[in-house]
């Protein structure tokens, strides 16, 4: 079926979101779930996909699975996938999210980090489109599939090398995969979100000056006028798919940043690196990476109020998104 012929509703599709348990991943779920889609969510951890579904079933009338699965296990998705086409009668669309956040100097990583980055992100991006693939080109709707990509994908972005690496690679996958899928009636489409307030702050690991690393962090992804309210974004990240977009850019800066760094990105590389020298040190912190929630603020007050006062919608957005379960 050609992508112009298929049907430009999703209303009664099979989907299924990786990462769904929390953040952007909980609120894409939902988004297919107000559309009337059978969503199976798919996570590493049991528990927080079990109060995800609570939060969803409380929805009237949503469908909603669930499974335990590590994407980086090819095997995992696989059964995660067959499963999910026996109980819903096949498989329509599929939404690759999961991922994990590092963020510290490149100095206080090592290639252990860059390889749980890729493991994580990429791998488990690949797995769920190779073994999706197969069950969306069976599709009577035509099959939709998402890679959910990242600015830092776009452009690298300083303190989040492991991240940024392995969200590039995301994204040429998605570009790969949509040009060999299309002749099947298979769309992909790639997702590059900017900063959003999914409160991931929580779950993101911090290396060097963890204190100050959290709070450059945890604020500028919190900040009104930089960072995109969670909800706004799964609403247009969902739309785009149903529309069979062939890649979503949210927020007018990262939109900026990428049409940057294609025109001239000497200017833009160089950019990030005045920005890198704003940023703290490596030297000064503890070794290894620590989750966020359990940093503590800093020792400066003038920081701790700025802190405060960045980071305020972001926590409020992980109380509402499942992020504290940490």
């Amino acid at each position: 079926m050609s992508p112009l012929t298929a049907a430009p509703s999703i209303r009664g599709l099979s989907a299924v979101v990786t990462g769904g348990s929390r953040g952007l991943g909980l609120l894409l779920a939902d988004e297919l779930a107000a559309r009337h889609c059978a969503v199976t969510m798919v996570a590493r951890d049991g528990e927080e996909l079990t109060l995800a579904a609570e939060l969803l079933r409380r929805r009237r009338g949503a469908r909603i699975r669930t499974a335990v699965c590590d994407v980086r296990d090819r095997a995992a998705v696989r059964d995660v996938l067959g499963e999910t086409a026996r109980d819903c009668g096949g498989v329509d669309l599929v939404i690759a999210n999961a991922g994990i956040i590092q963020v510290a100097p490149v100095e206080a990583v090592g290639a252990e980090e860059f390889r749980s980055a890729m493991d994580t992100i990429f791998y488990g991006a690949l797995h769920t489109s190779l073994e999706a693939l197969p069950y969306l080109r069976r599709s009577p709707a035509g099959g939709r599939l998402a890679l959910i990509g990242s600015v830092g994908g776009l452009l690298a972005a300083p303190h989040l090398l492991p991240y940024s690496c392995a969200k590039s690679a995301v994204g040429t996958l998605a570009e790969g995969l949509y040009a060999e899928a299309a002749r099947d009636g298979v769309t992909v489409t790639a997702v590059h979100p900017g900063l959003m307030r999914t409160g991931s702050h929580l779950h993101a690991v911090f290396g060097g000056e963890q204190e100050k690393e959290f709070a450059w962090f945890s604020t500028l992804a919190g900040m009104p006028l930089v960072s995109m309210d969670a909800g706004r974004a799964a609403k247009a990240i969902v739309r785009g798919i149903q529309r069979r977009r062939t890649r979503i850019v949210l927020t007018p800066a990262a939109r900026a940043a990428g049409l940057a760094h294609g025109v001239a990105p000497t200017l833009t590389t160089r950019a990030t690196a005045l920005a890198a020298r704003m940023l703290p040190s490596a030297g000064g912190g503890p070794r290894g990476l620590r989750r966020g929630a359990e940093v503590g603020p800093p020792s400066h007050p003038v920081a701790r109020r700025v802190r405060a006062w960045g980071s305020a919608l972001n926590d409020r957005a992980s109380r509402a998104y499942n992020q504290r379960s940490v």
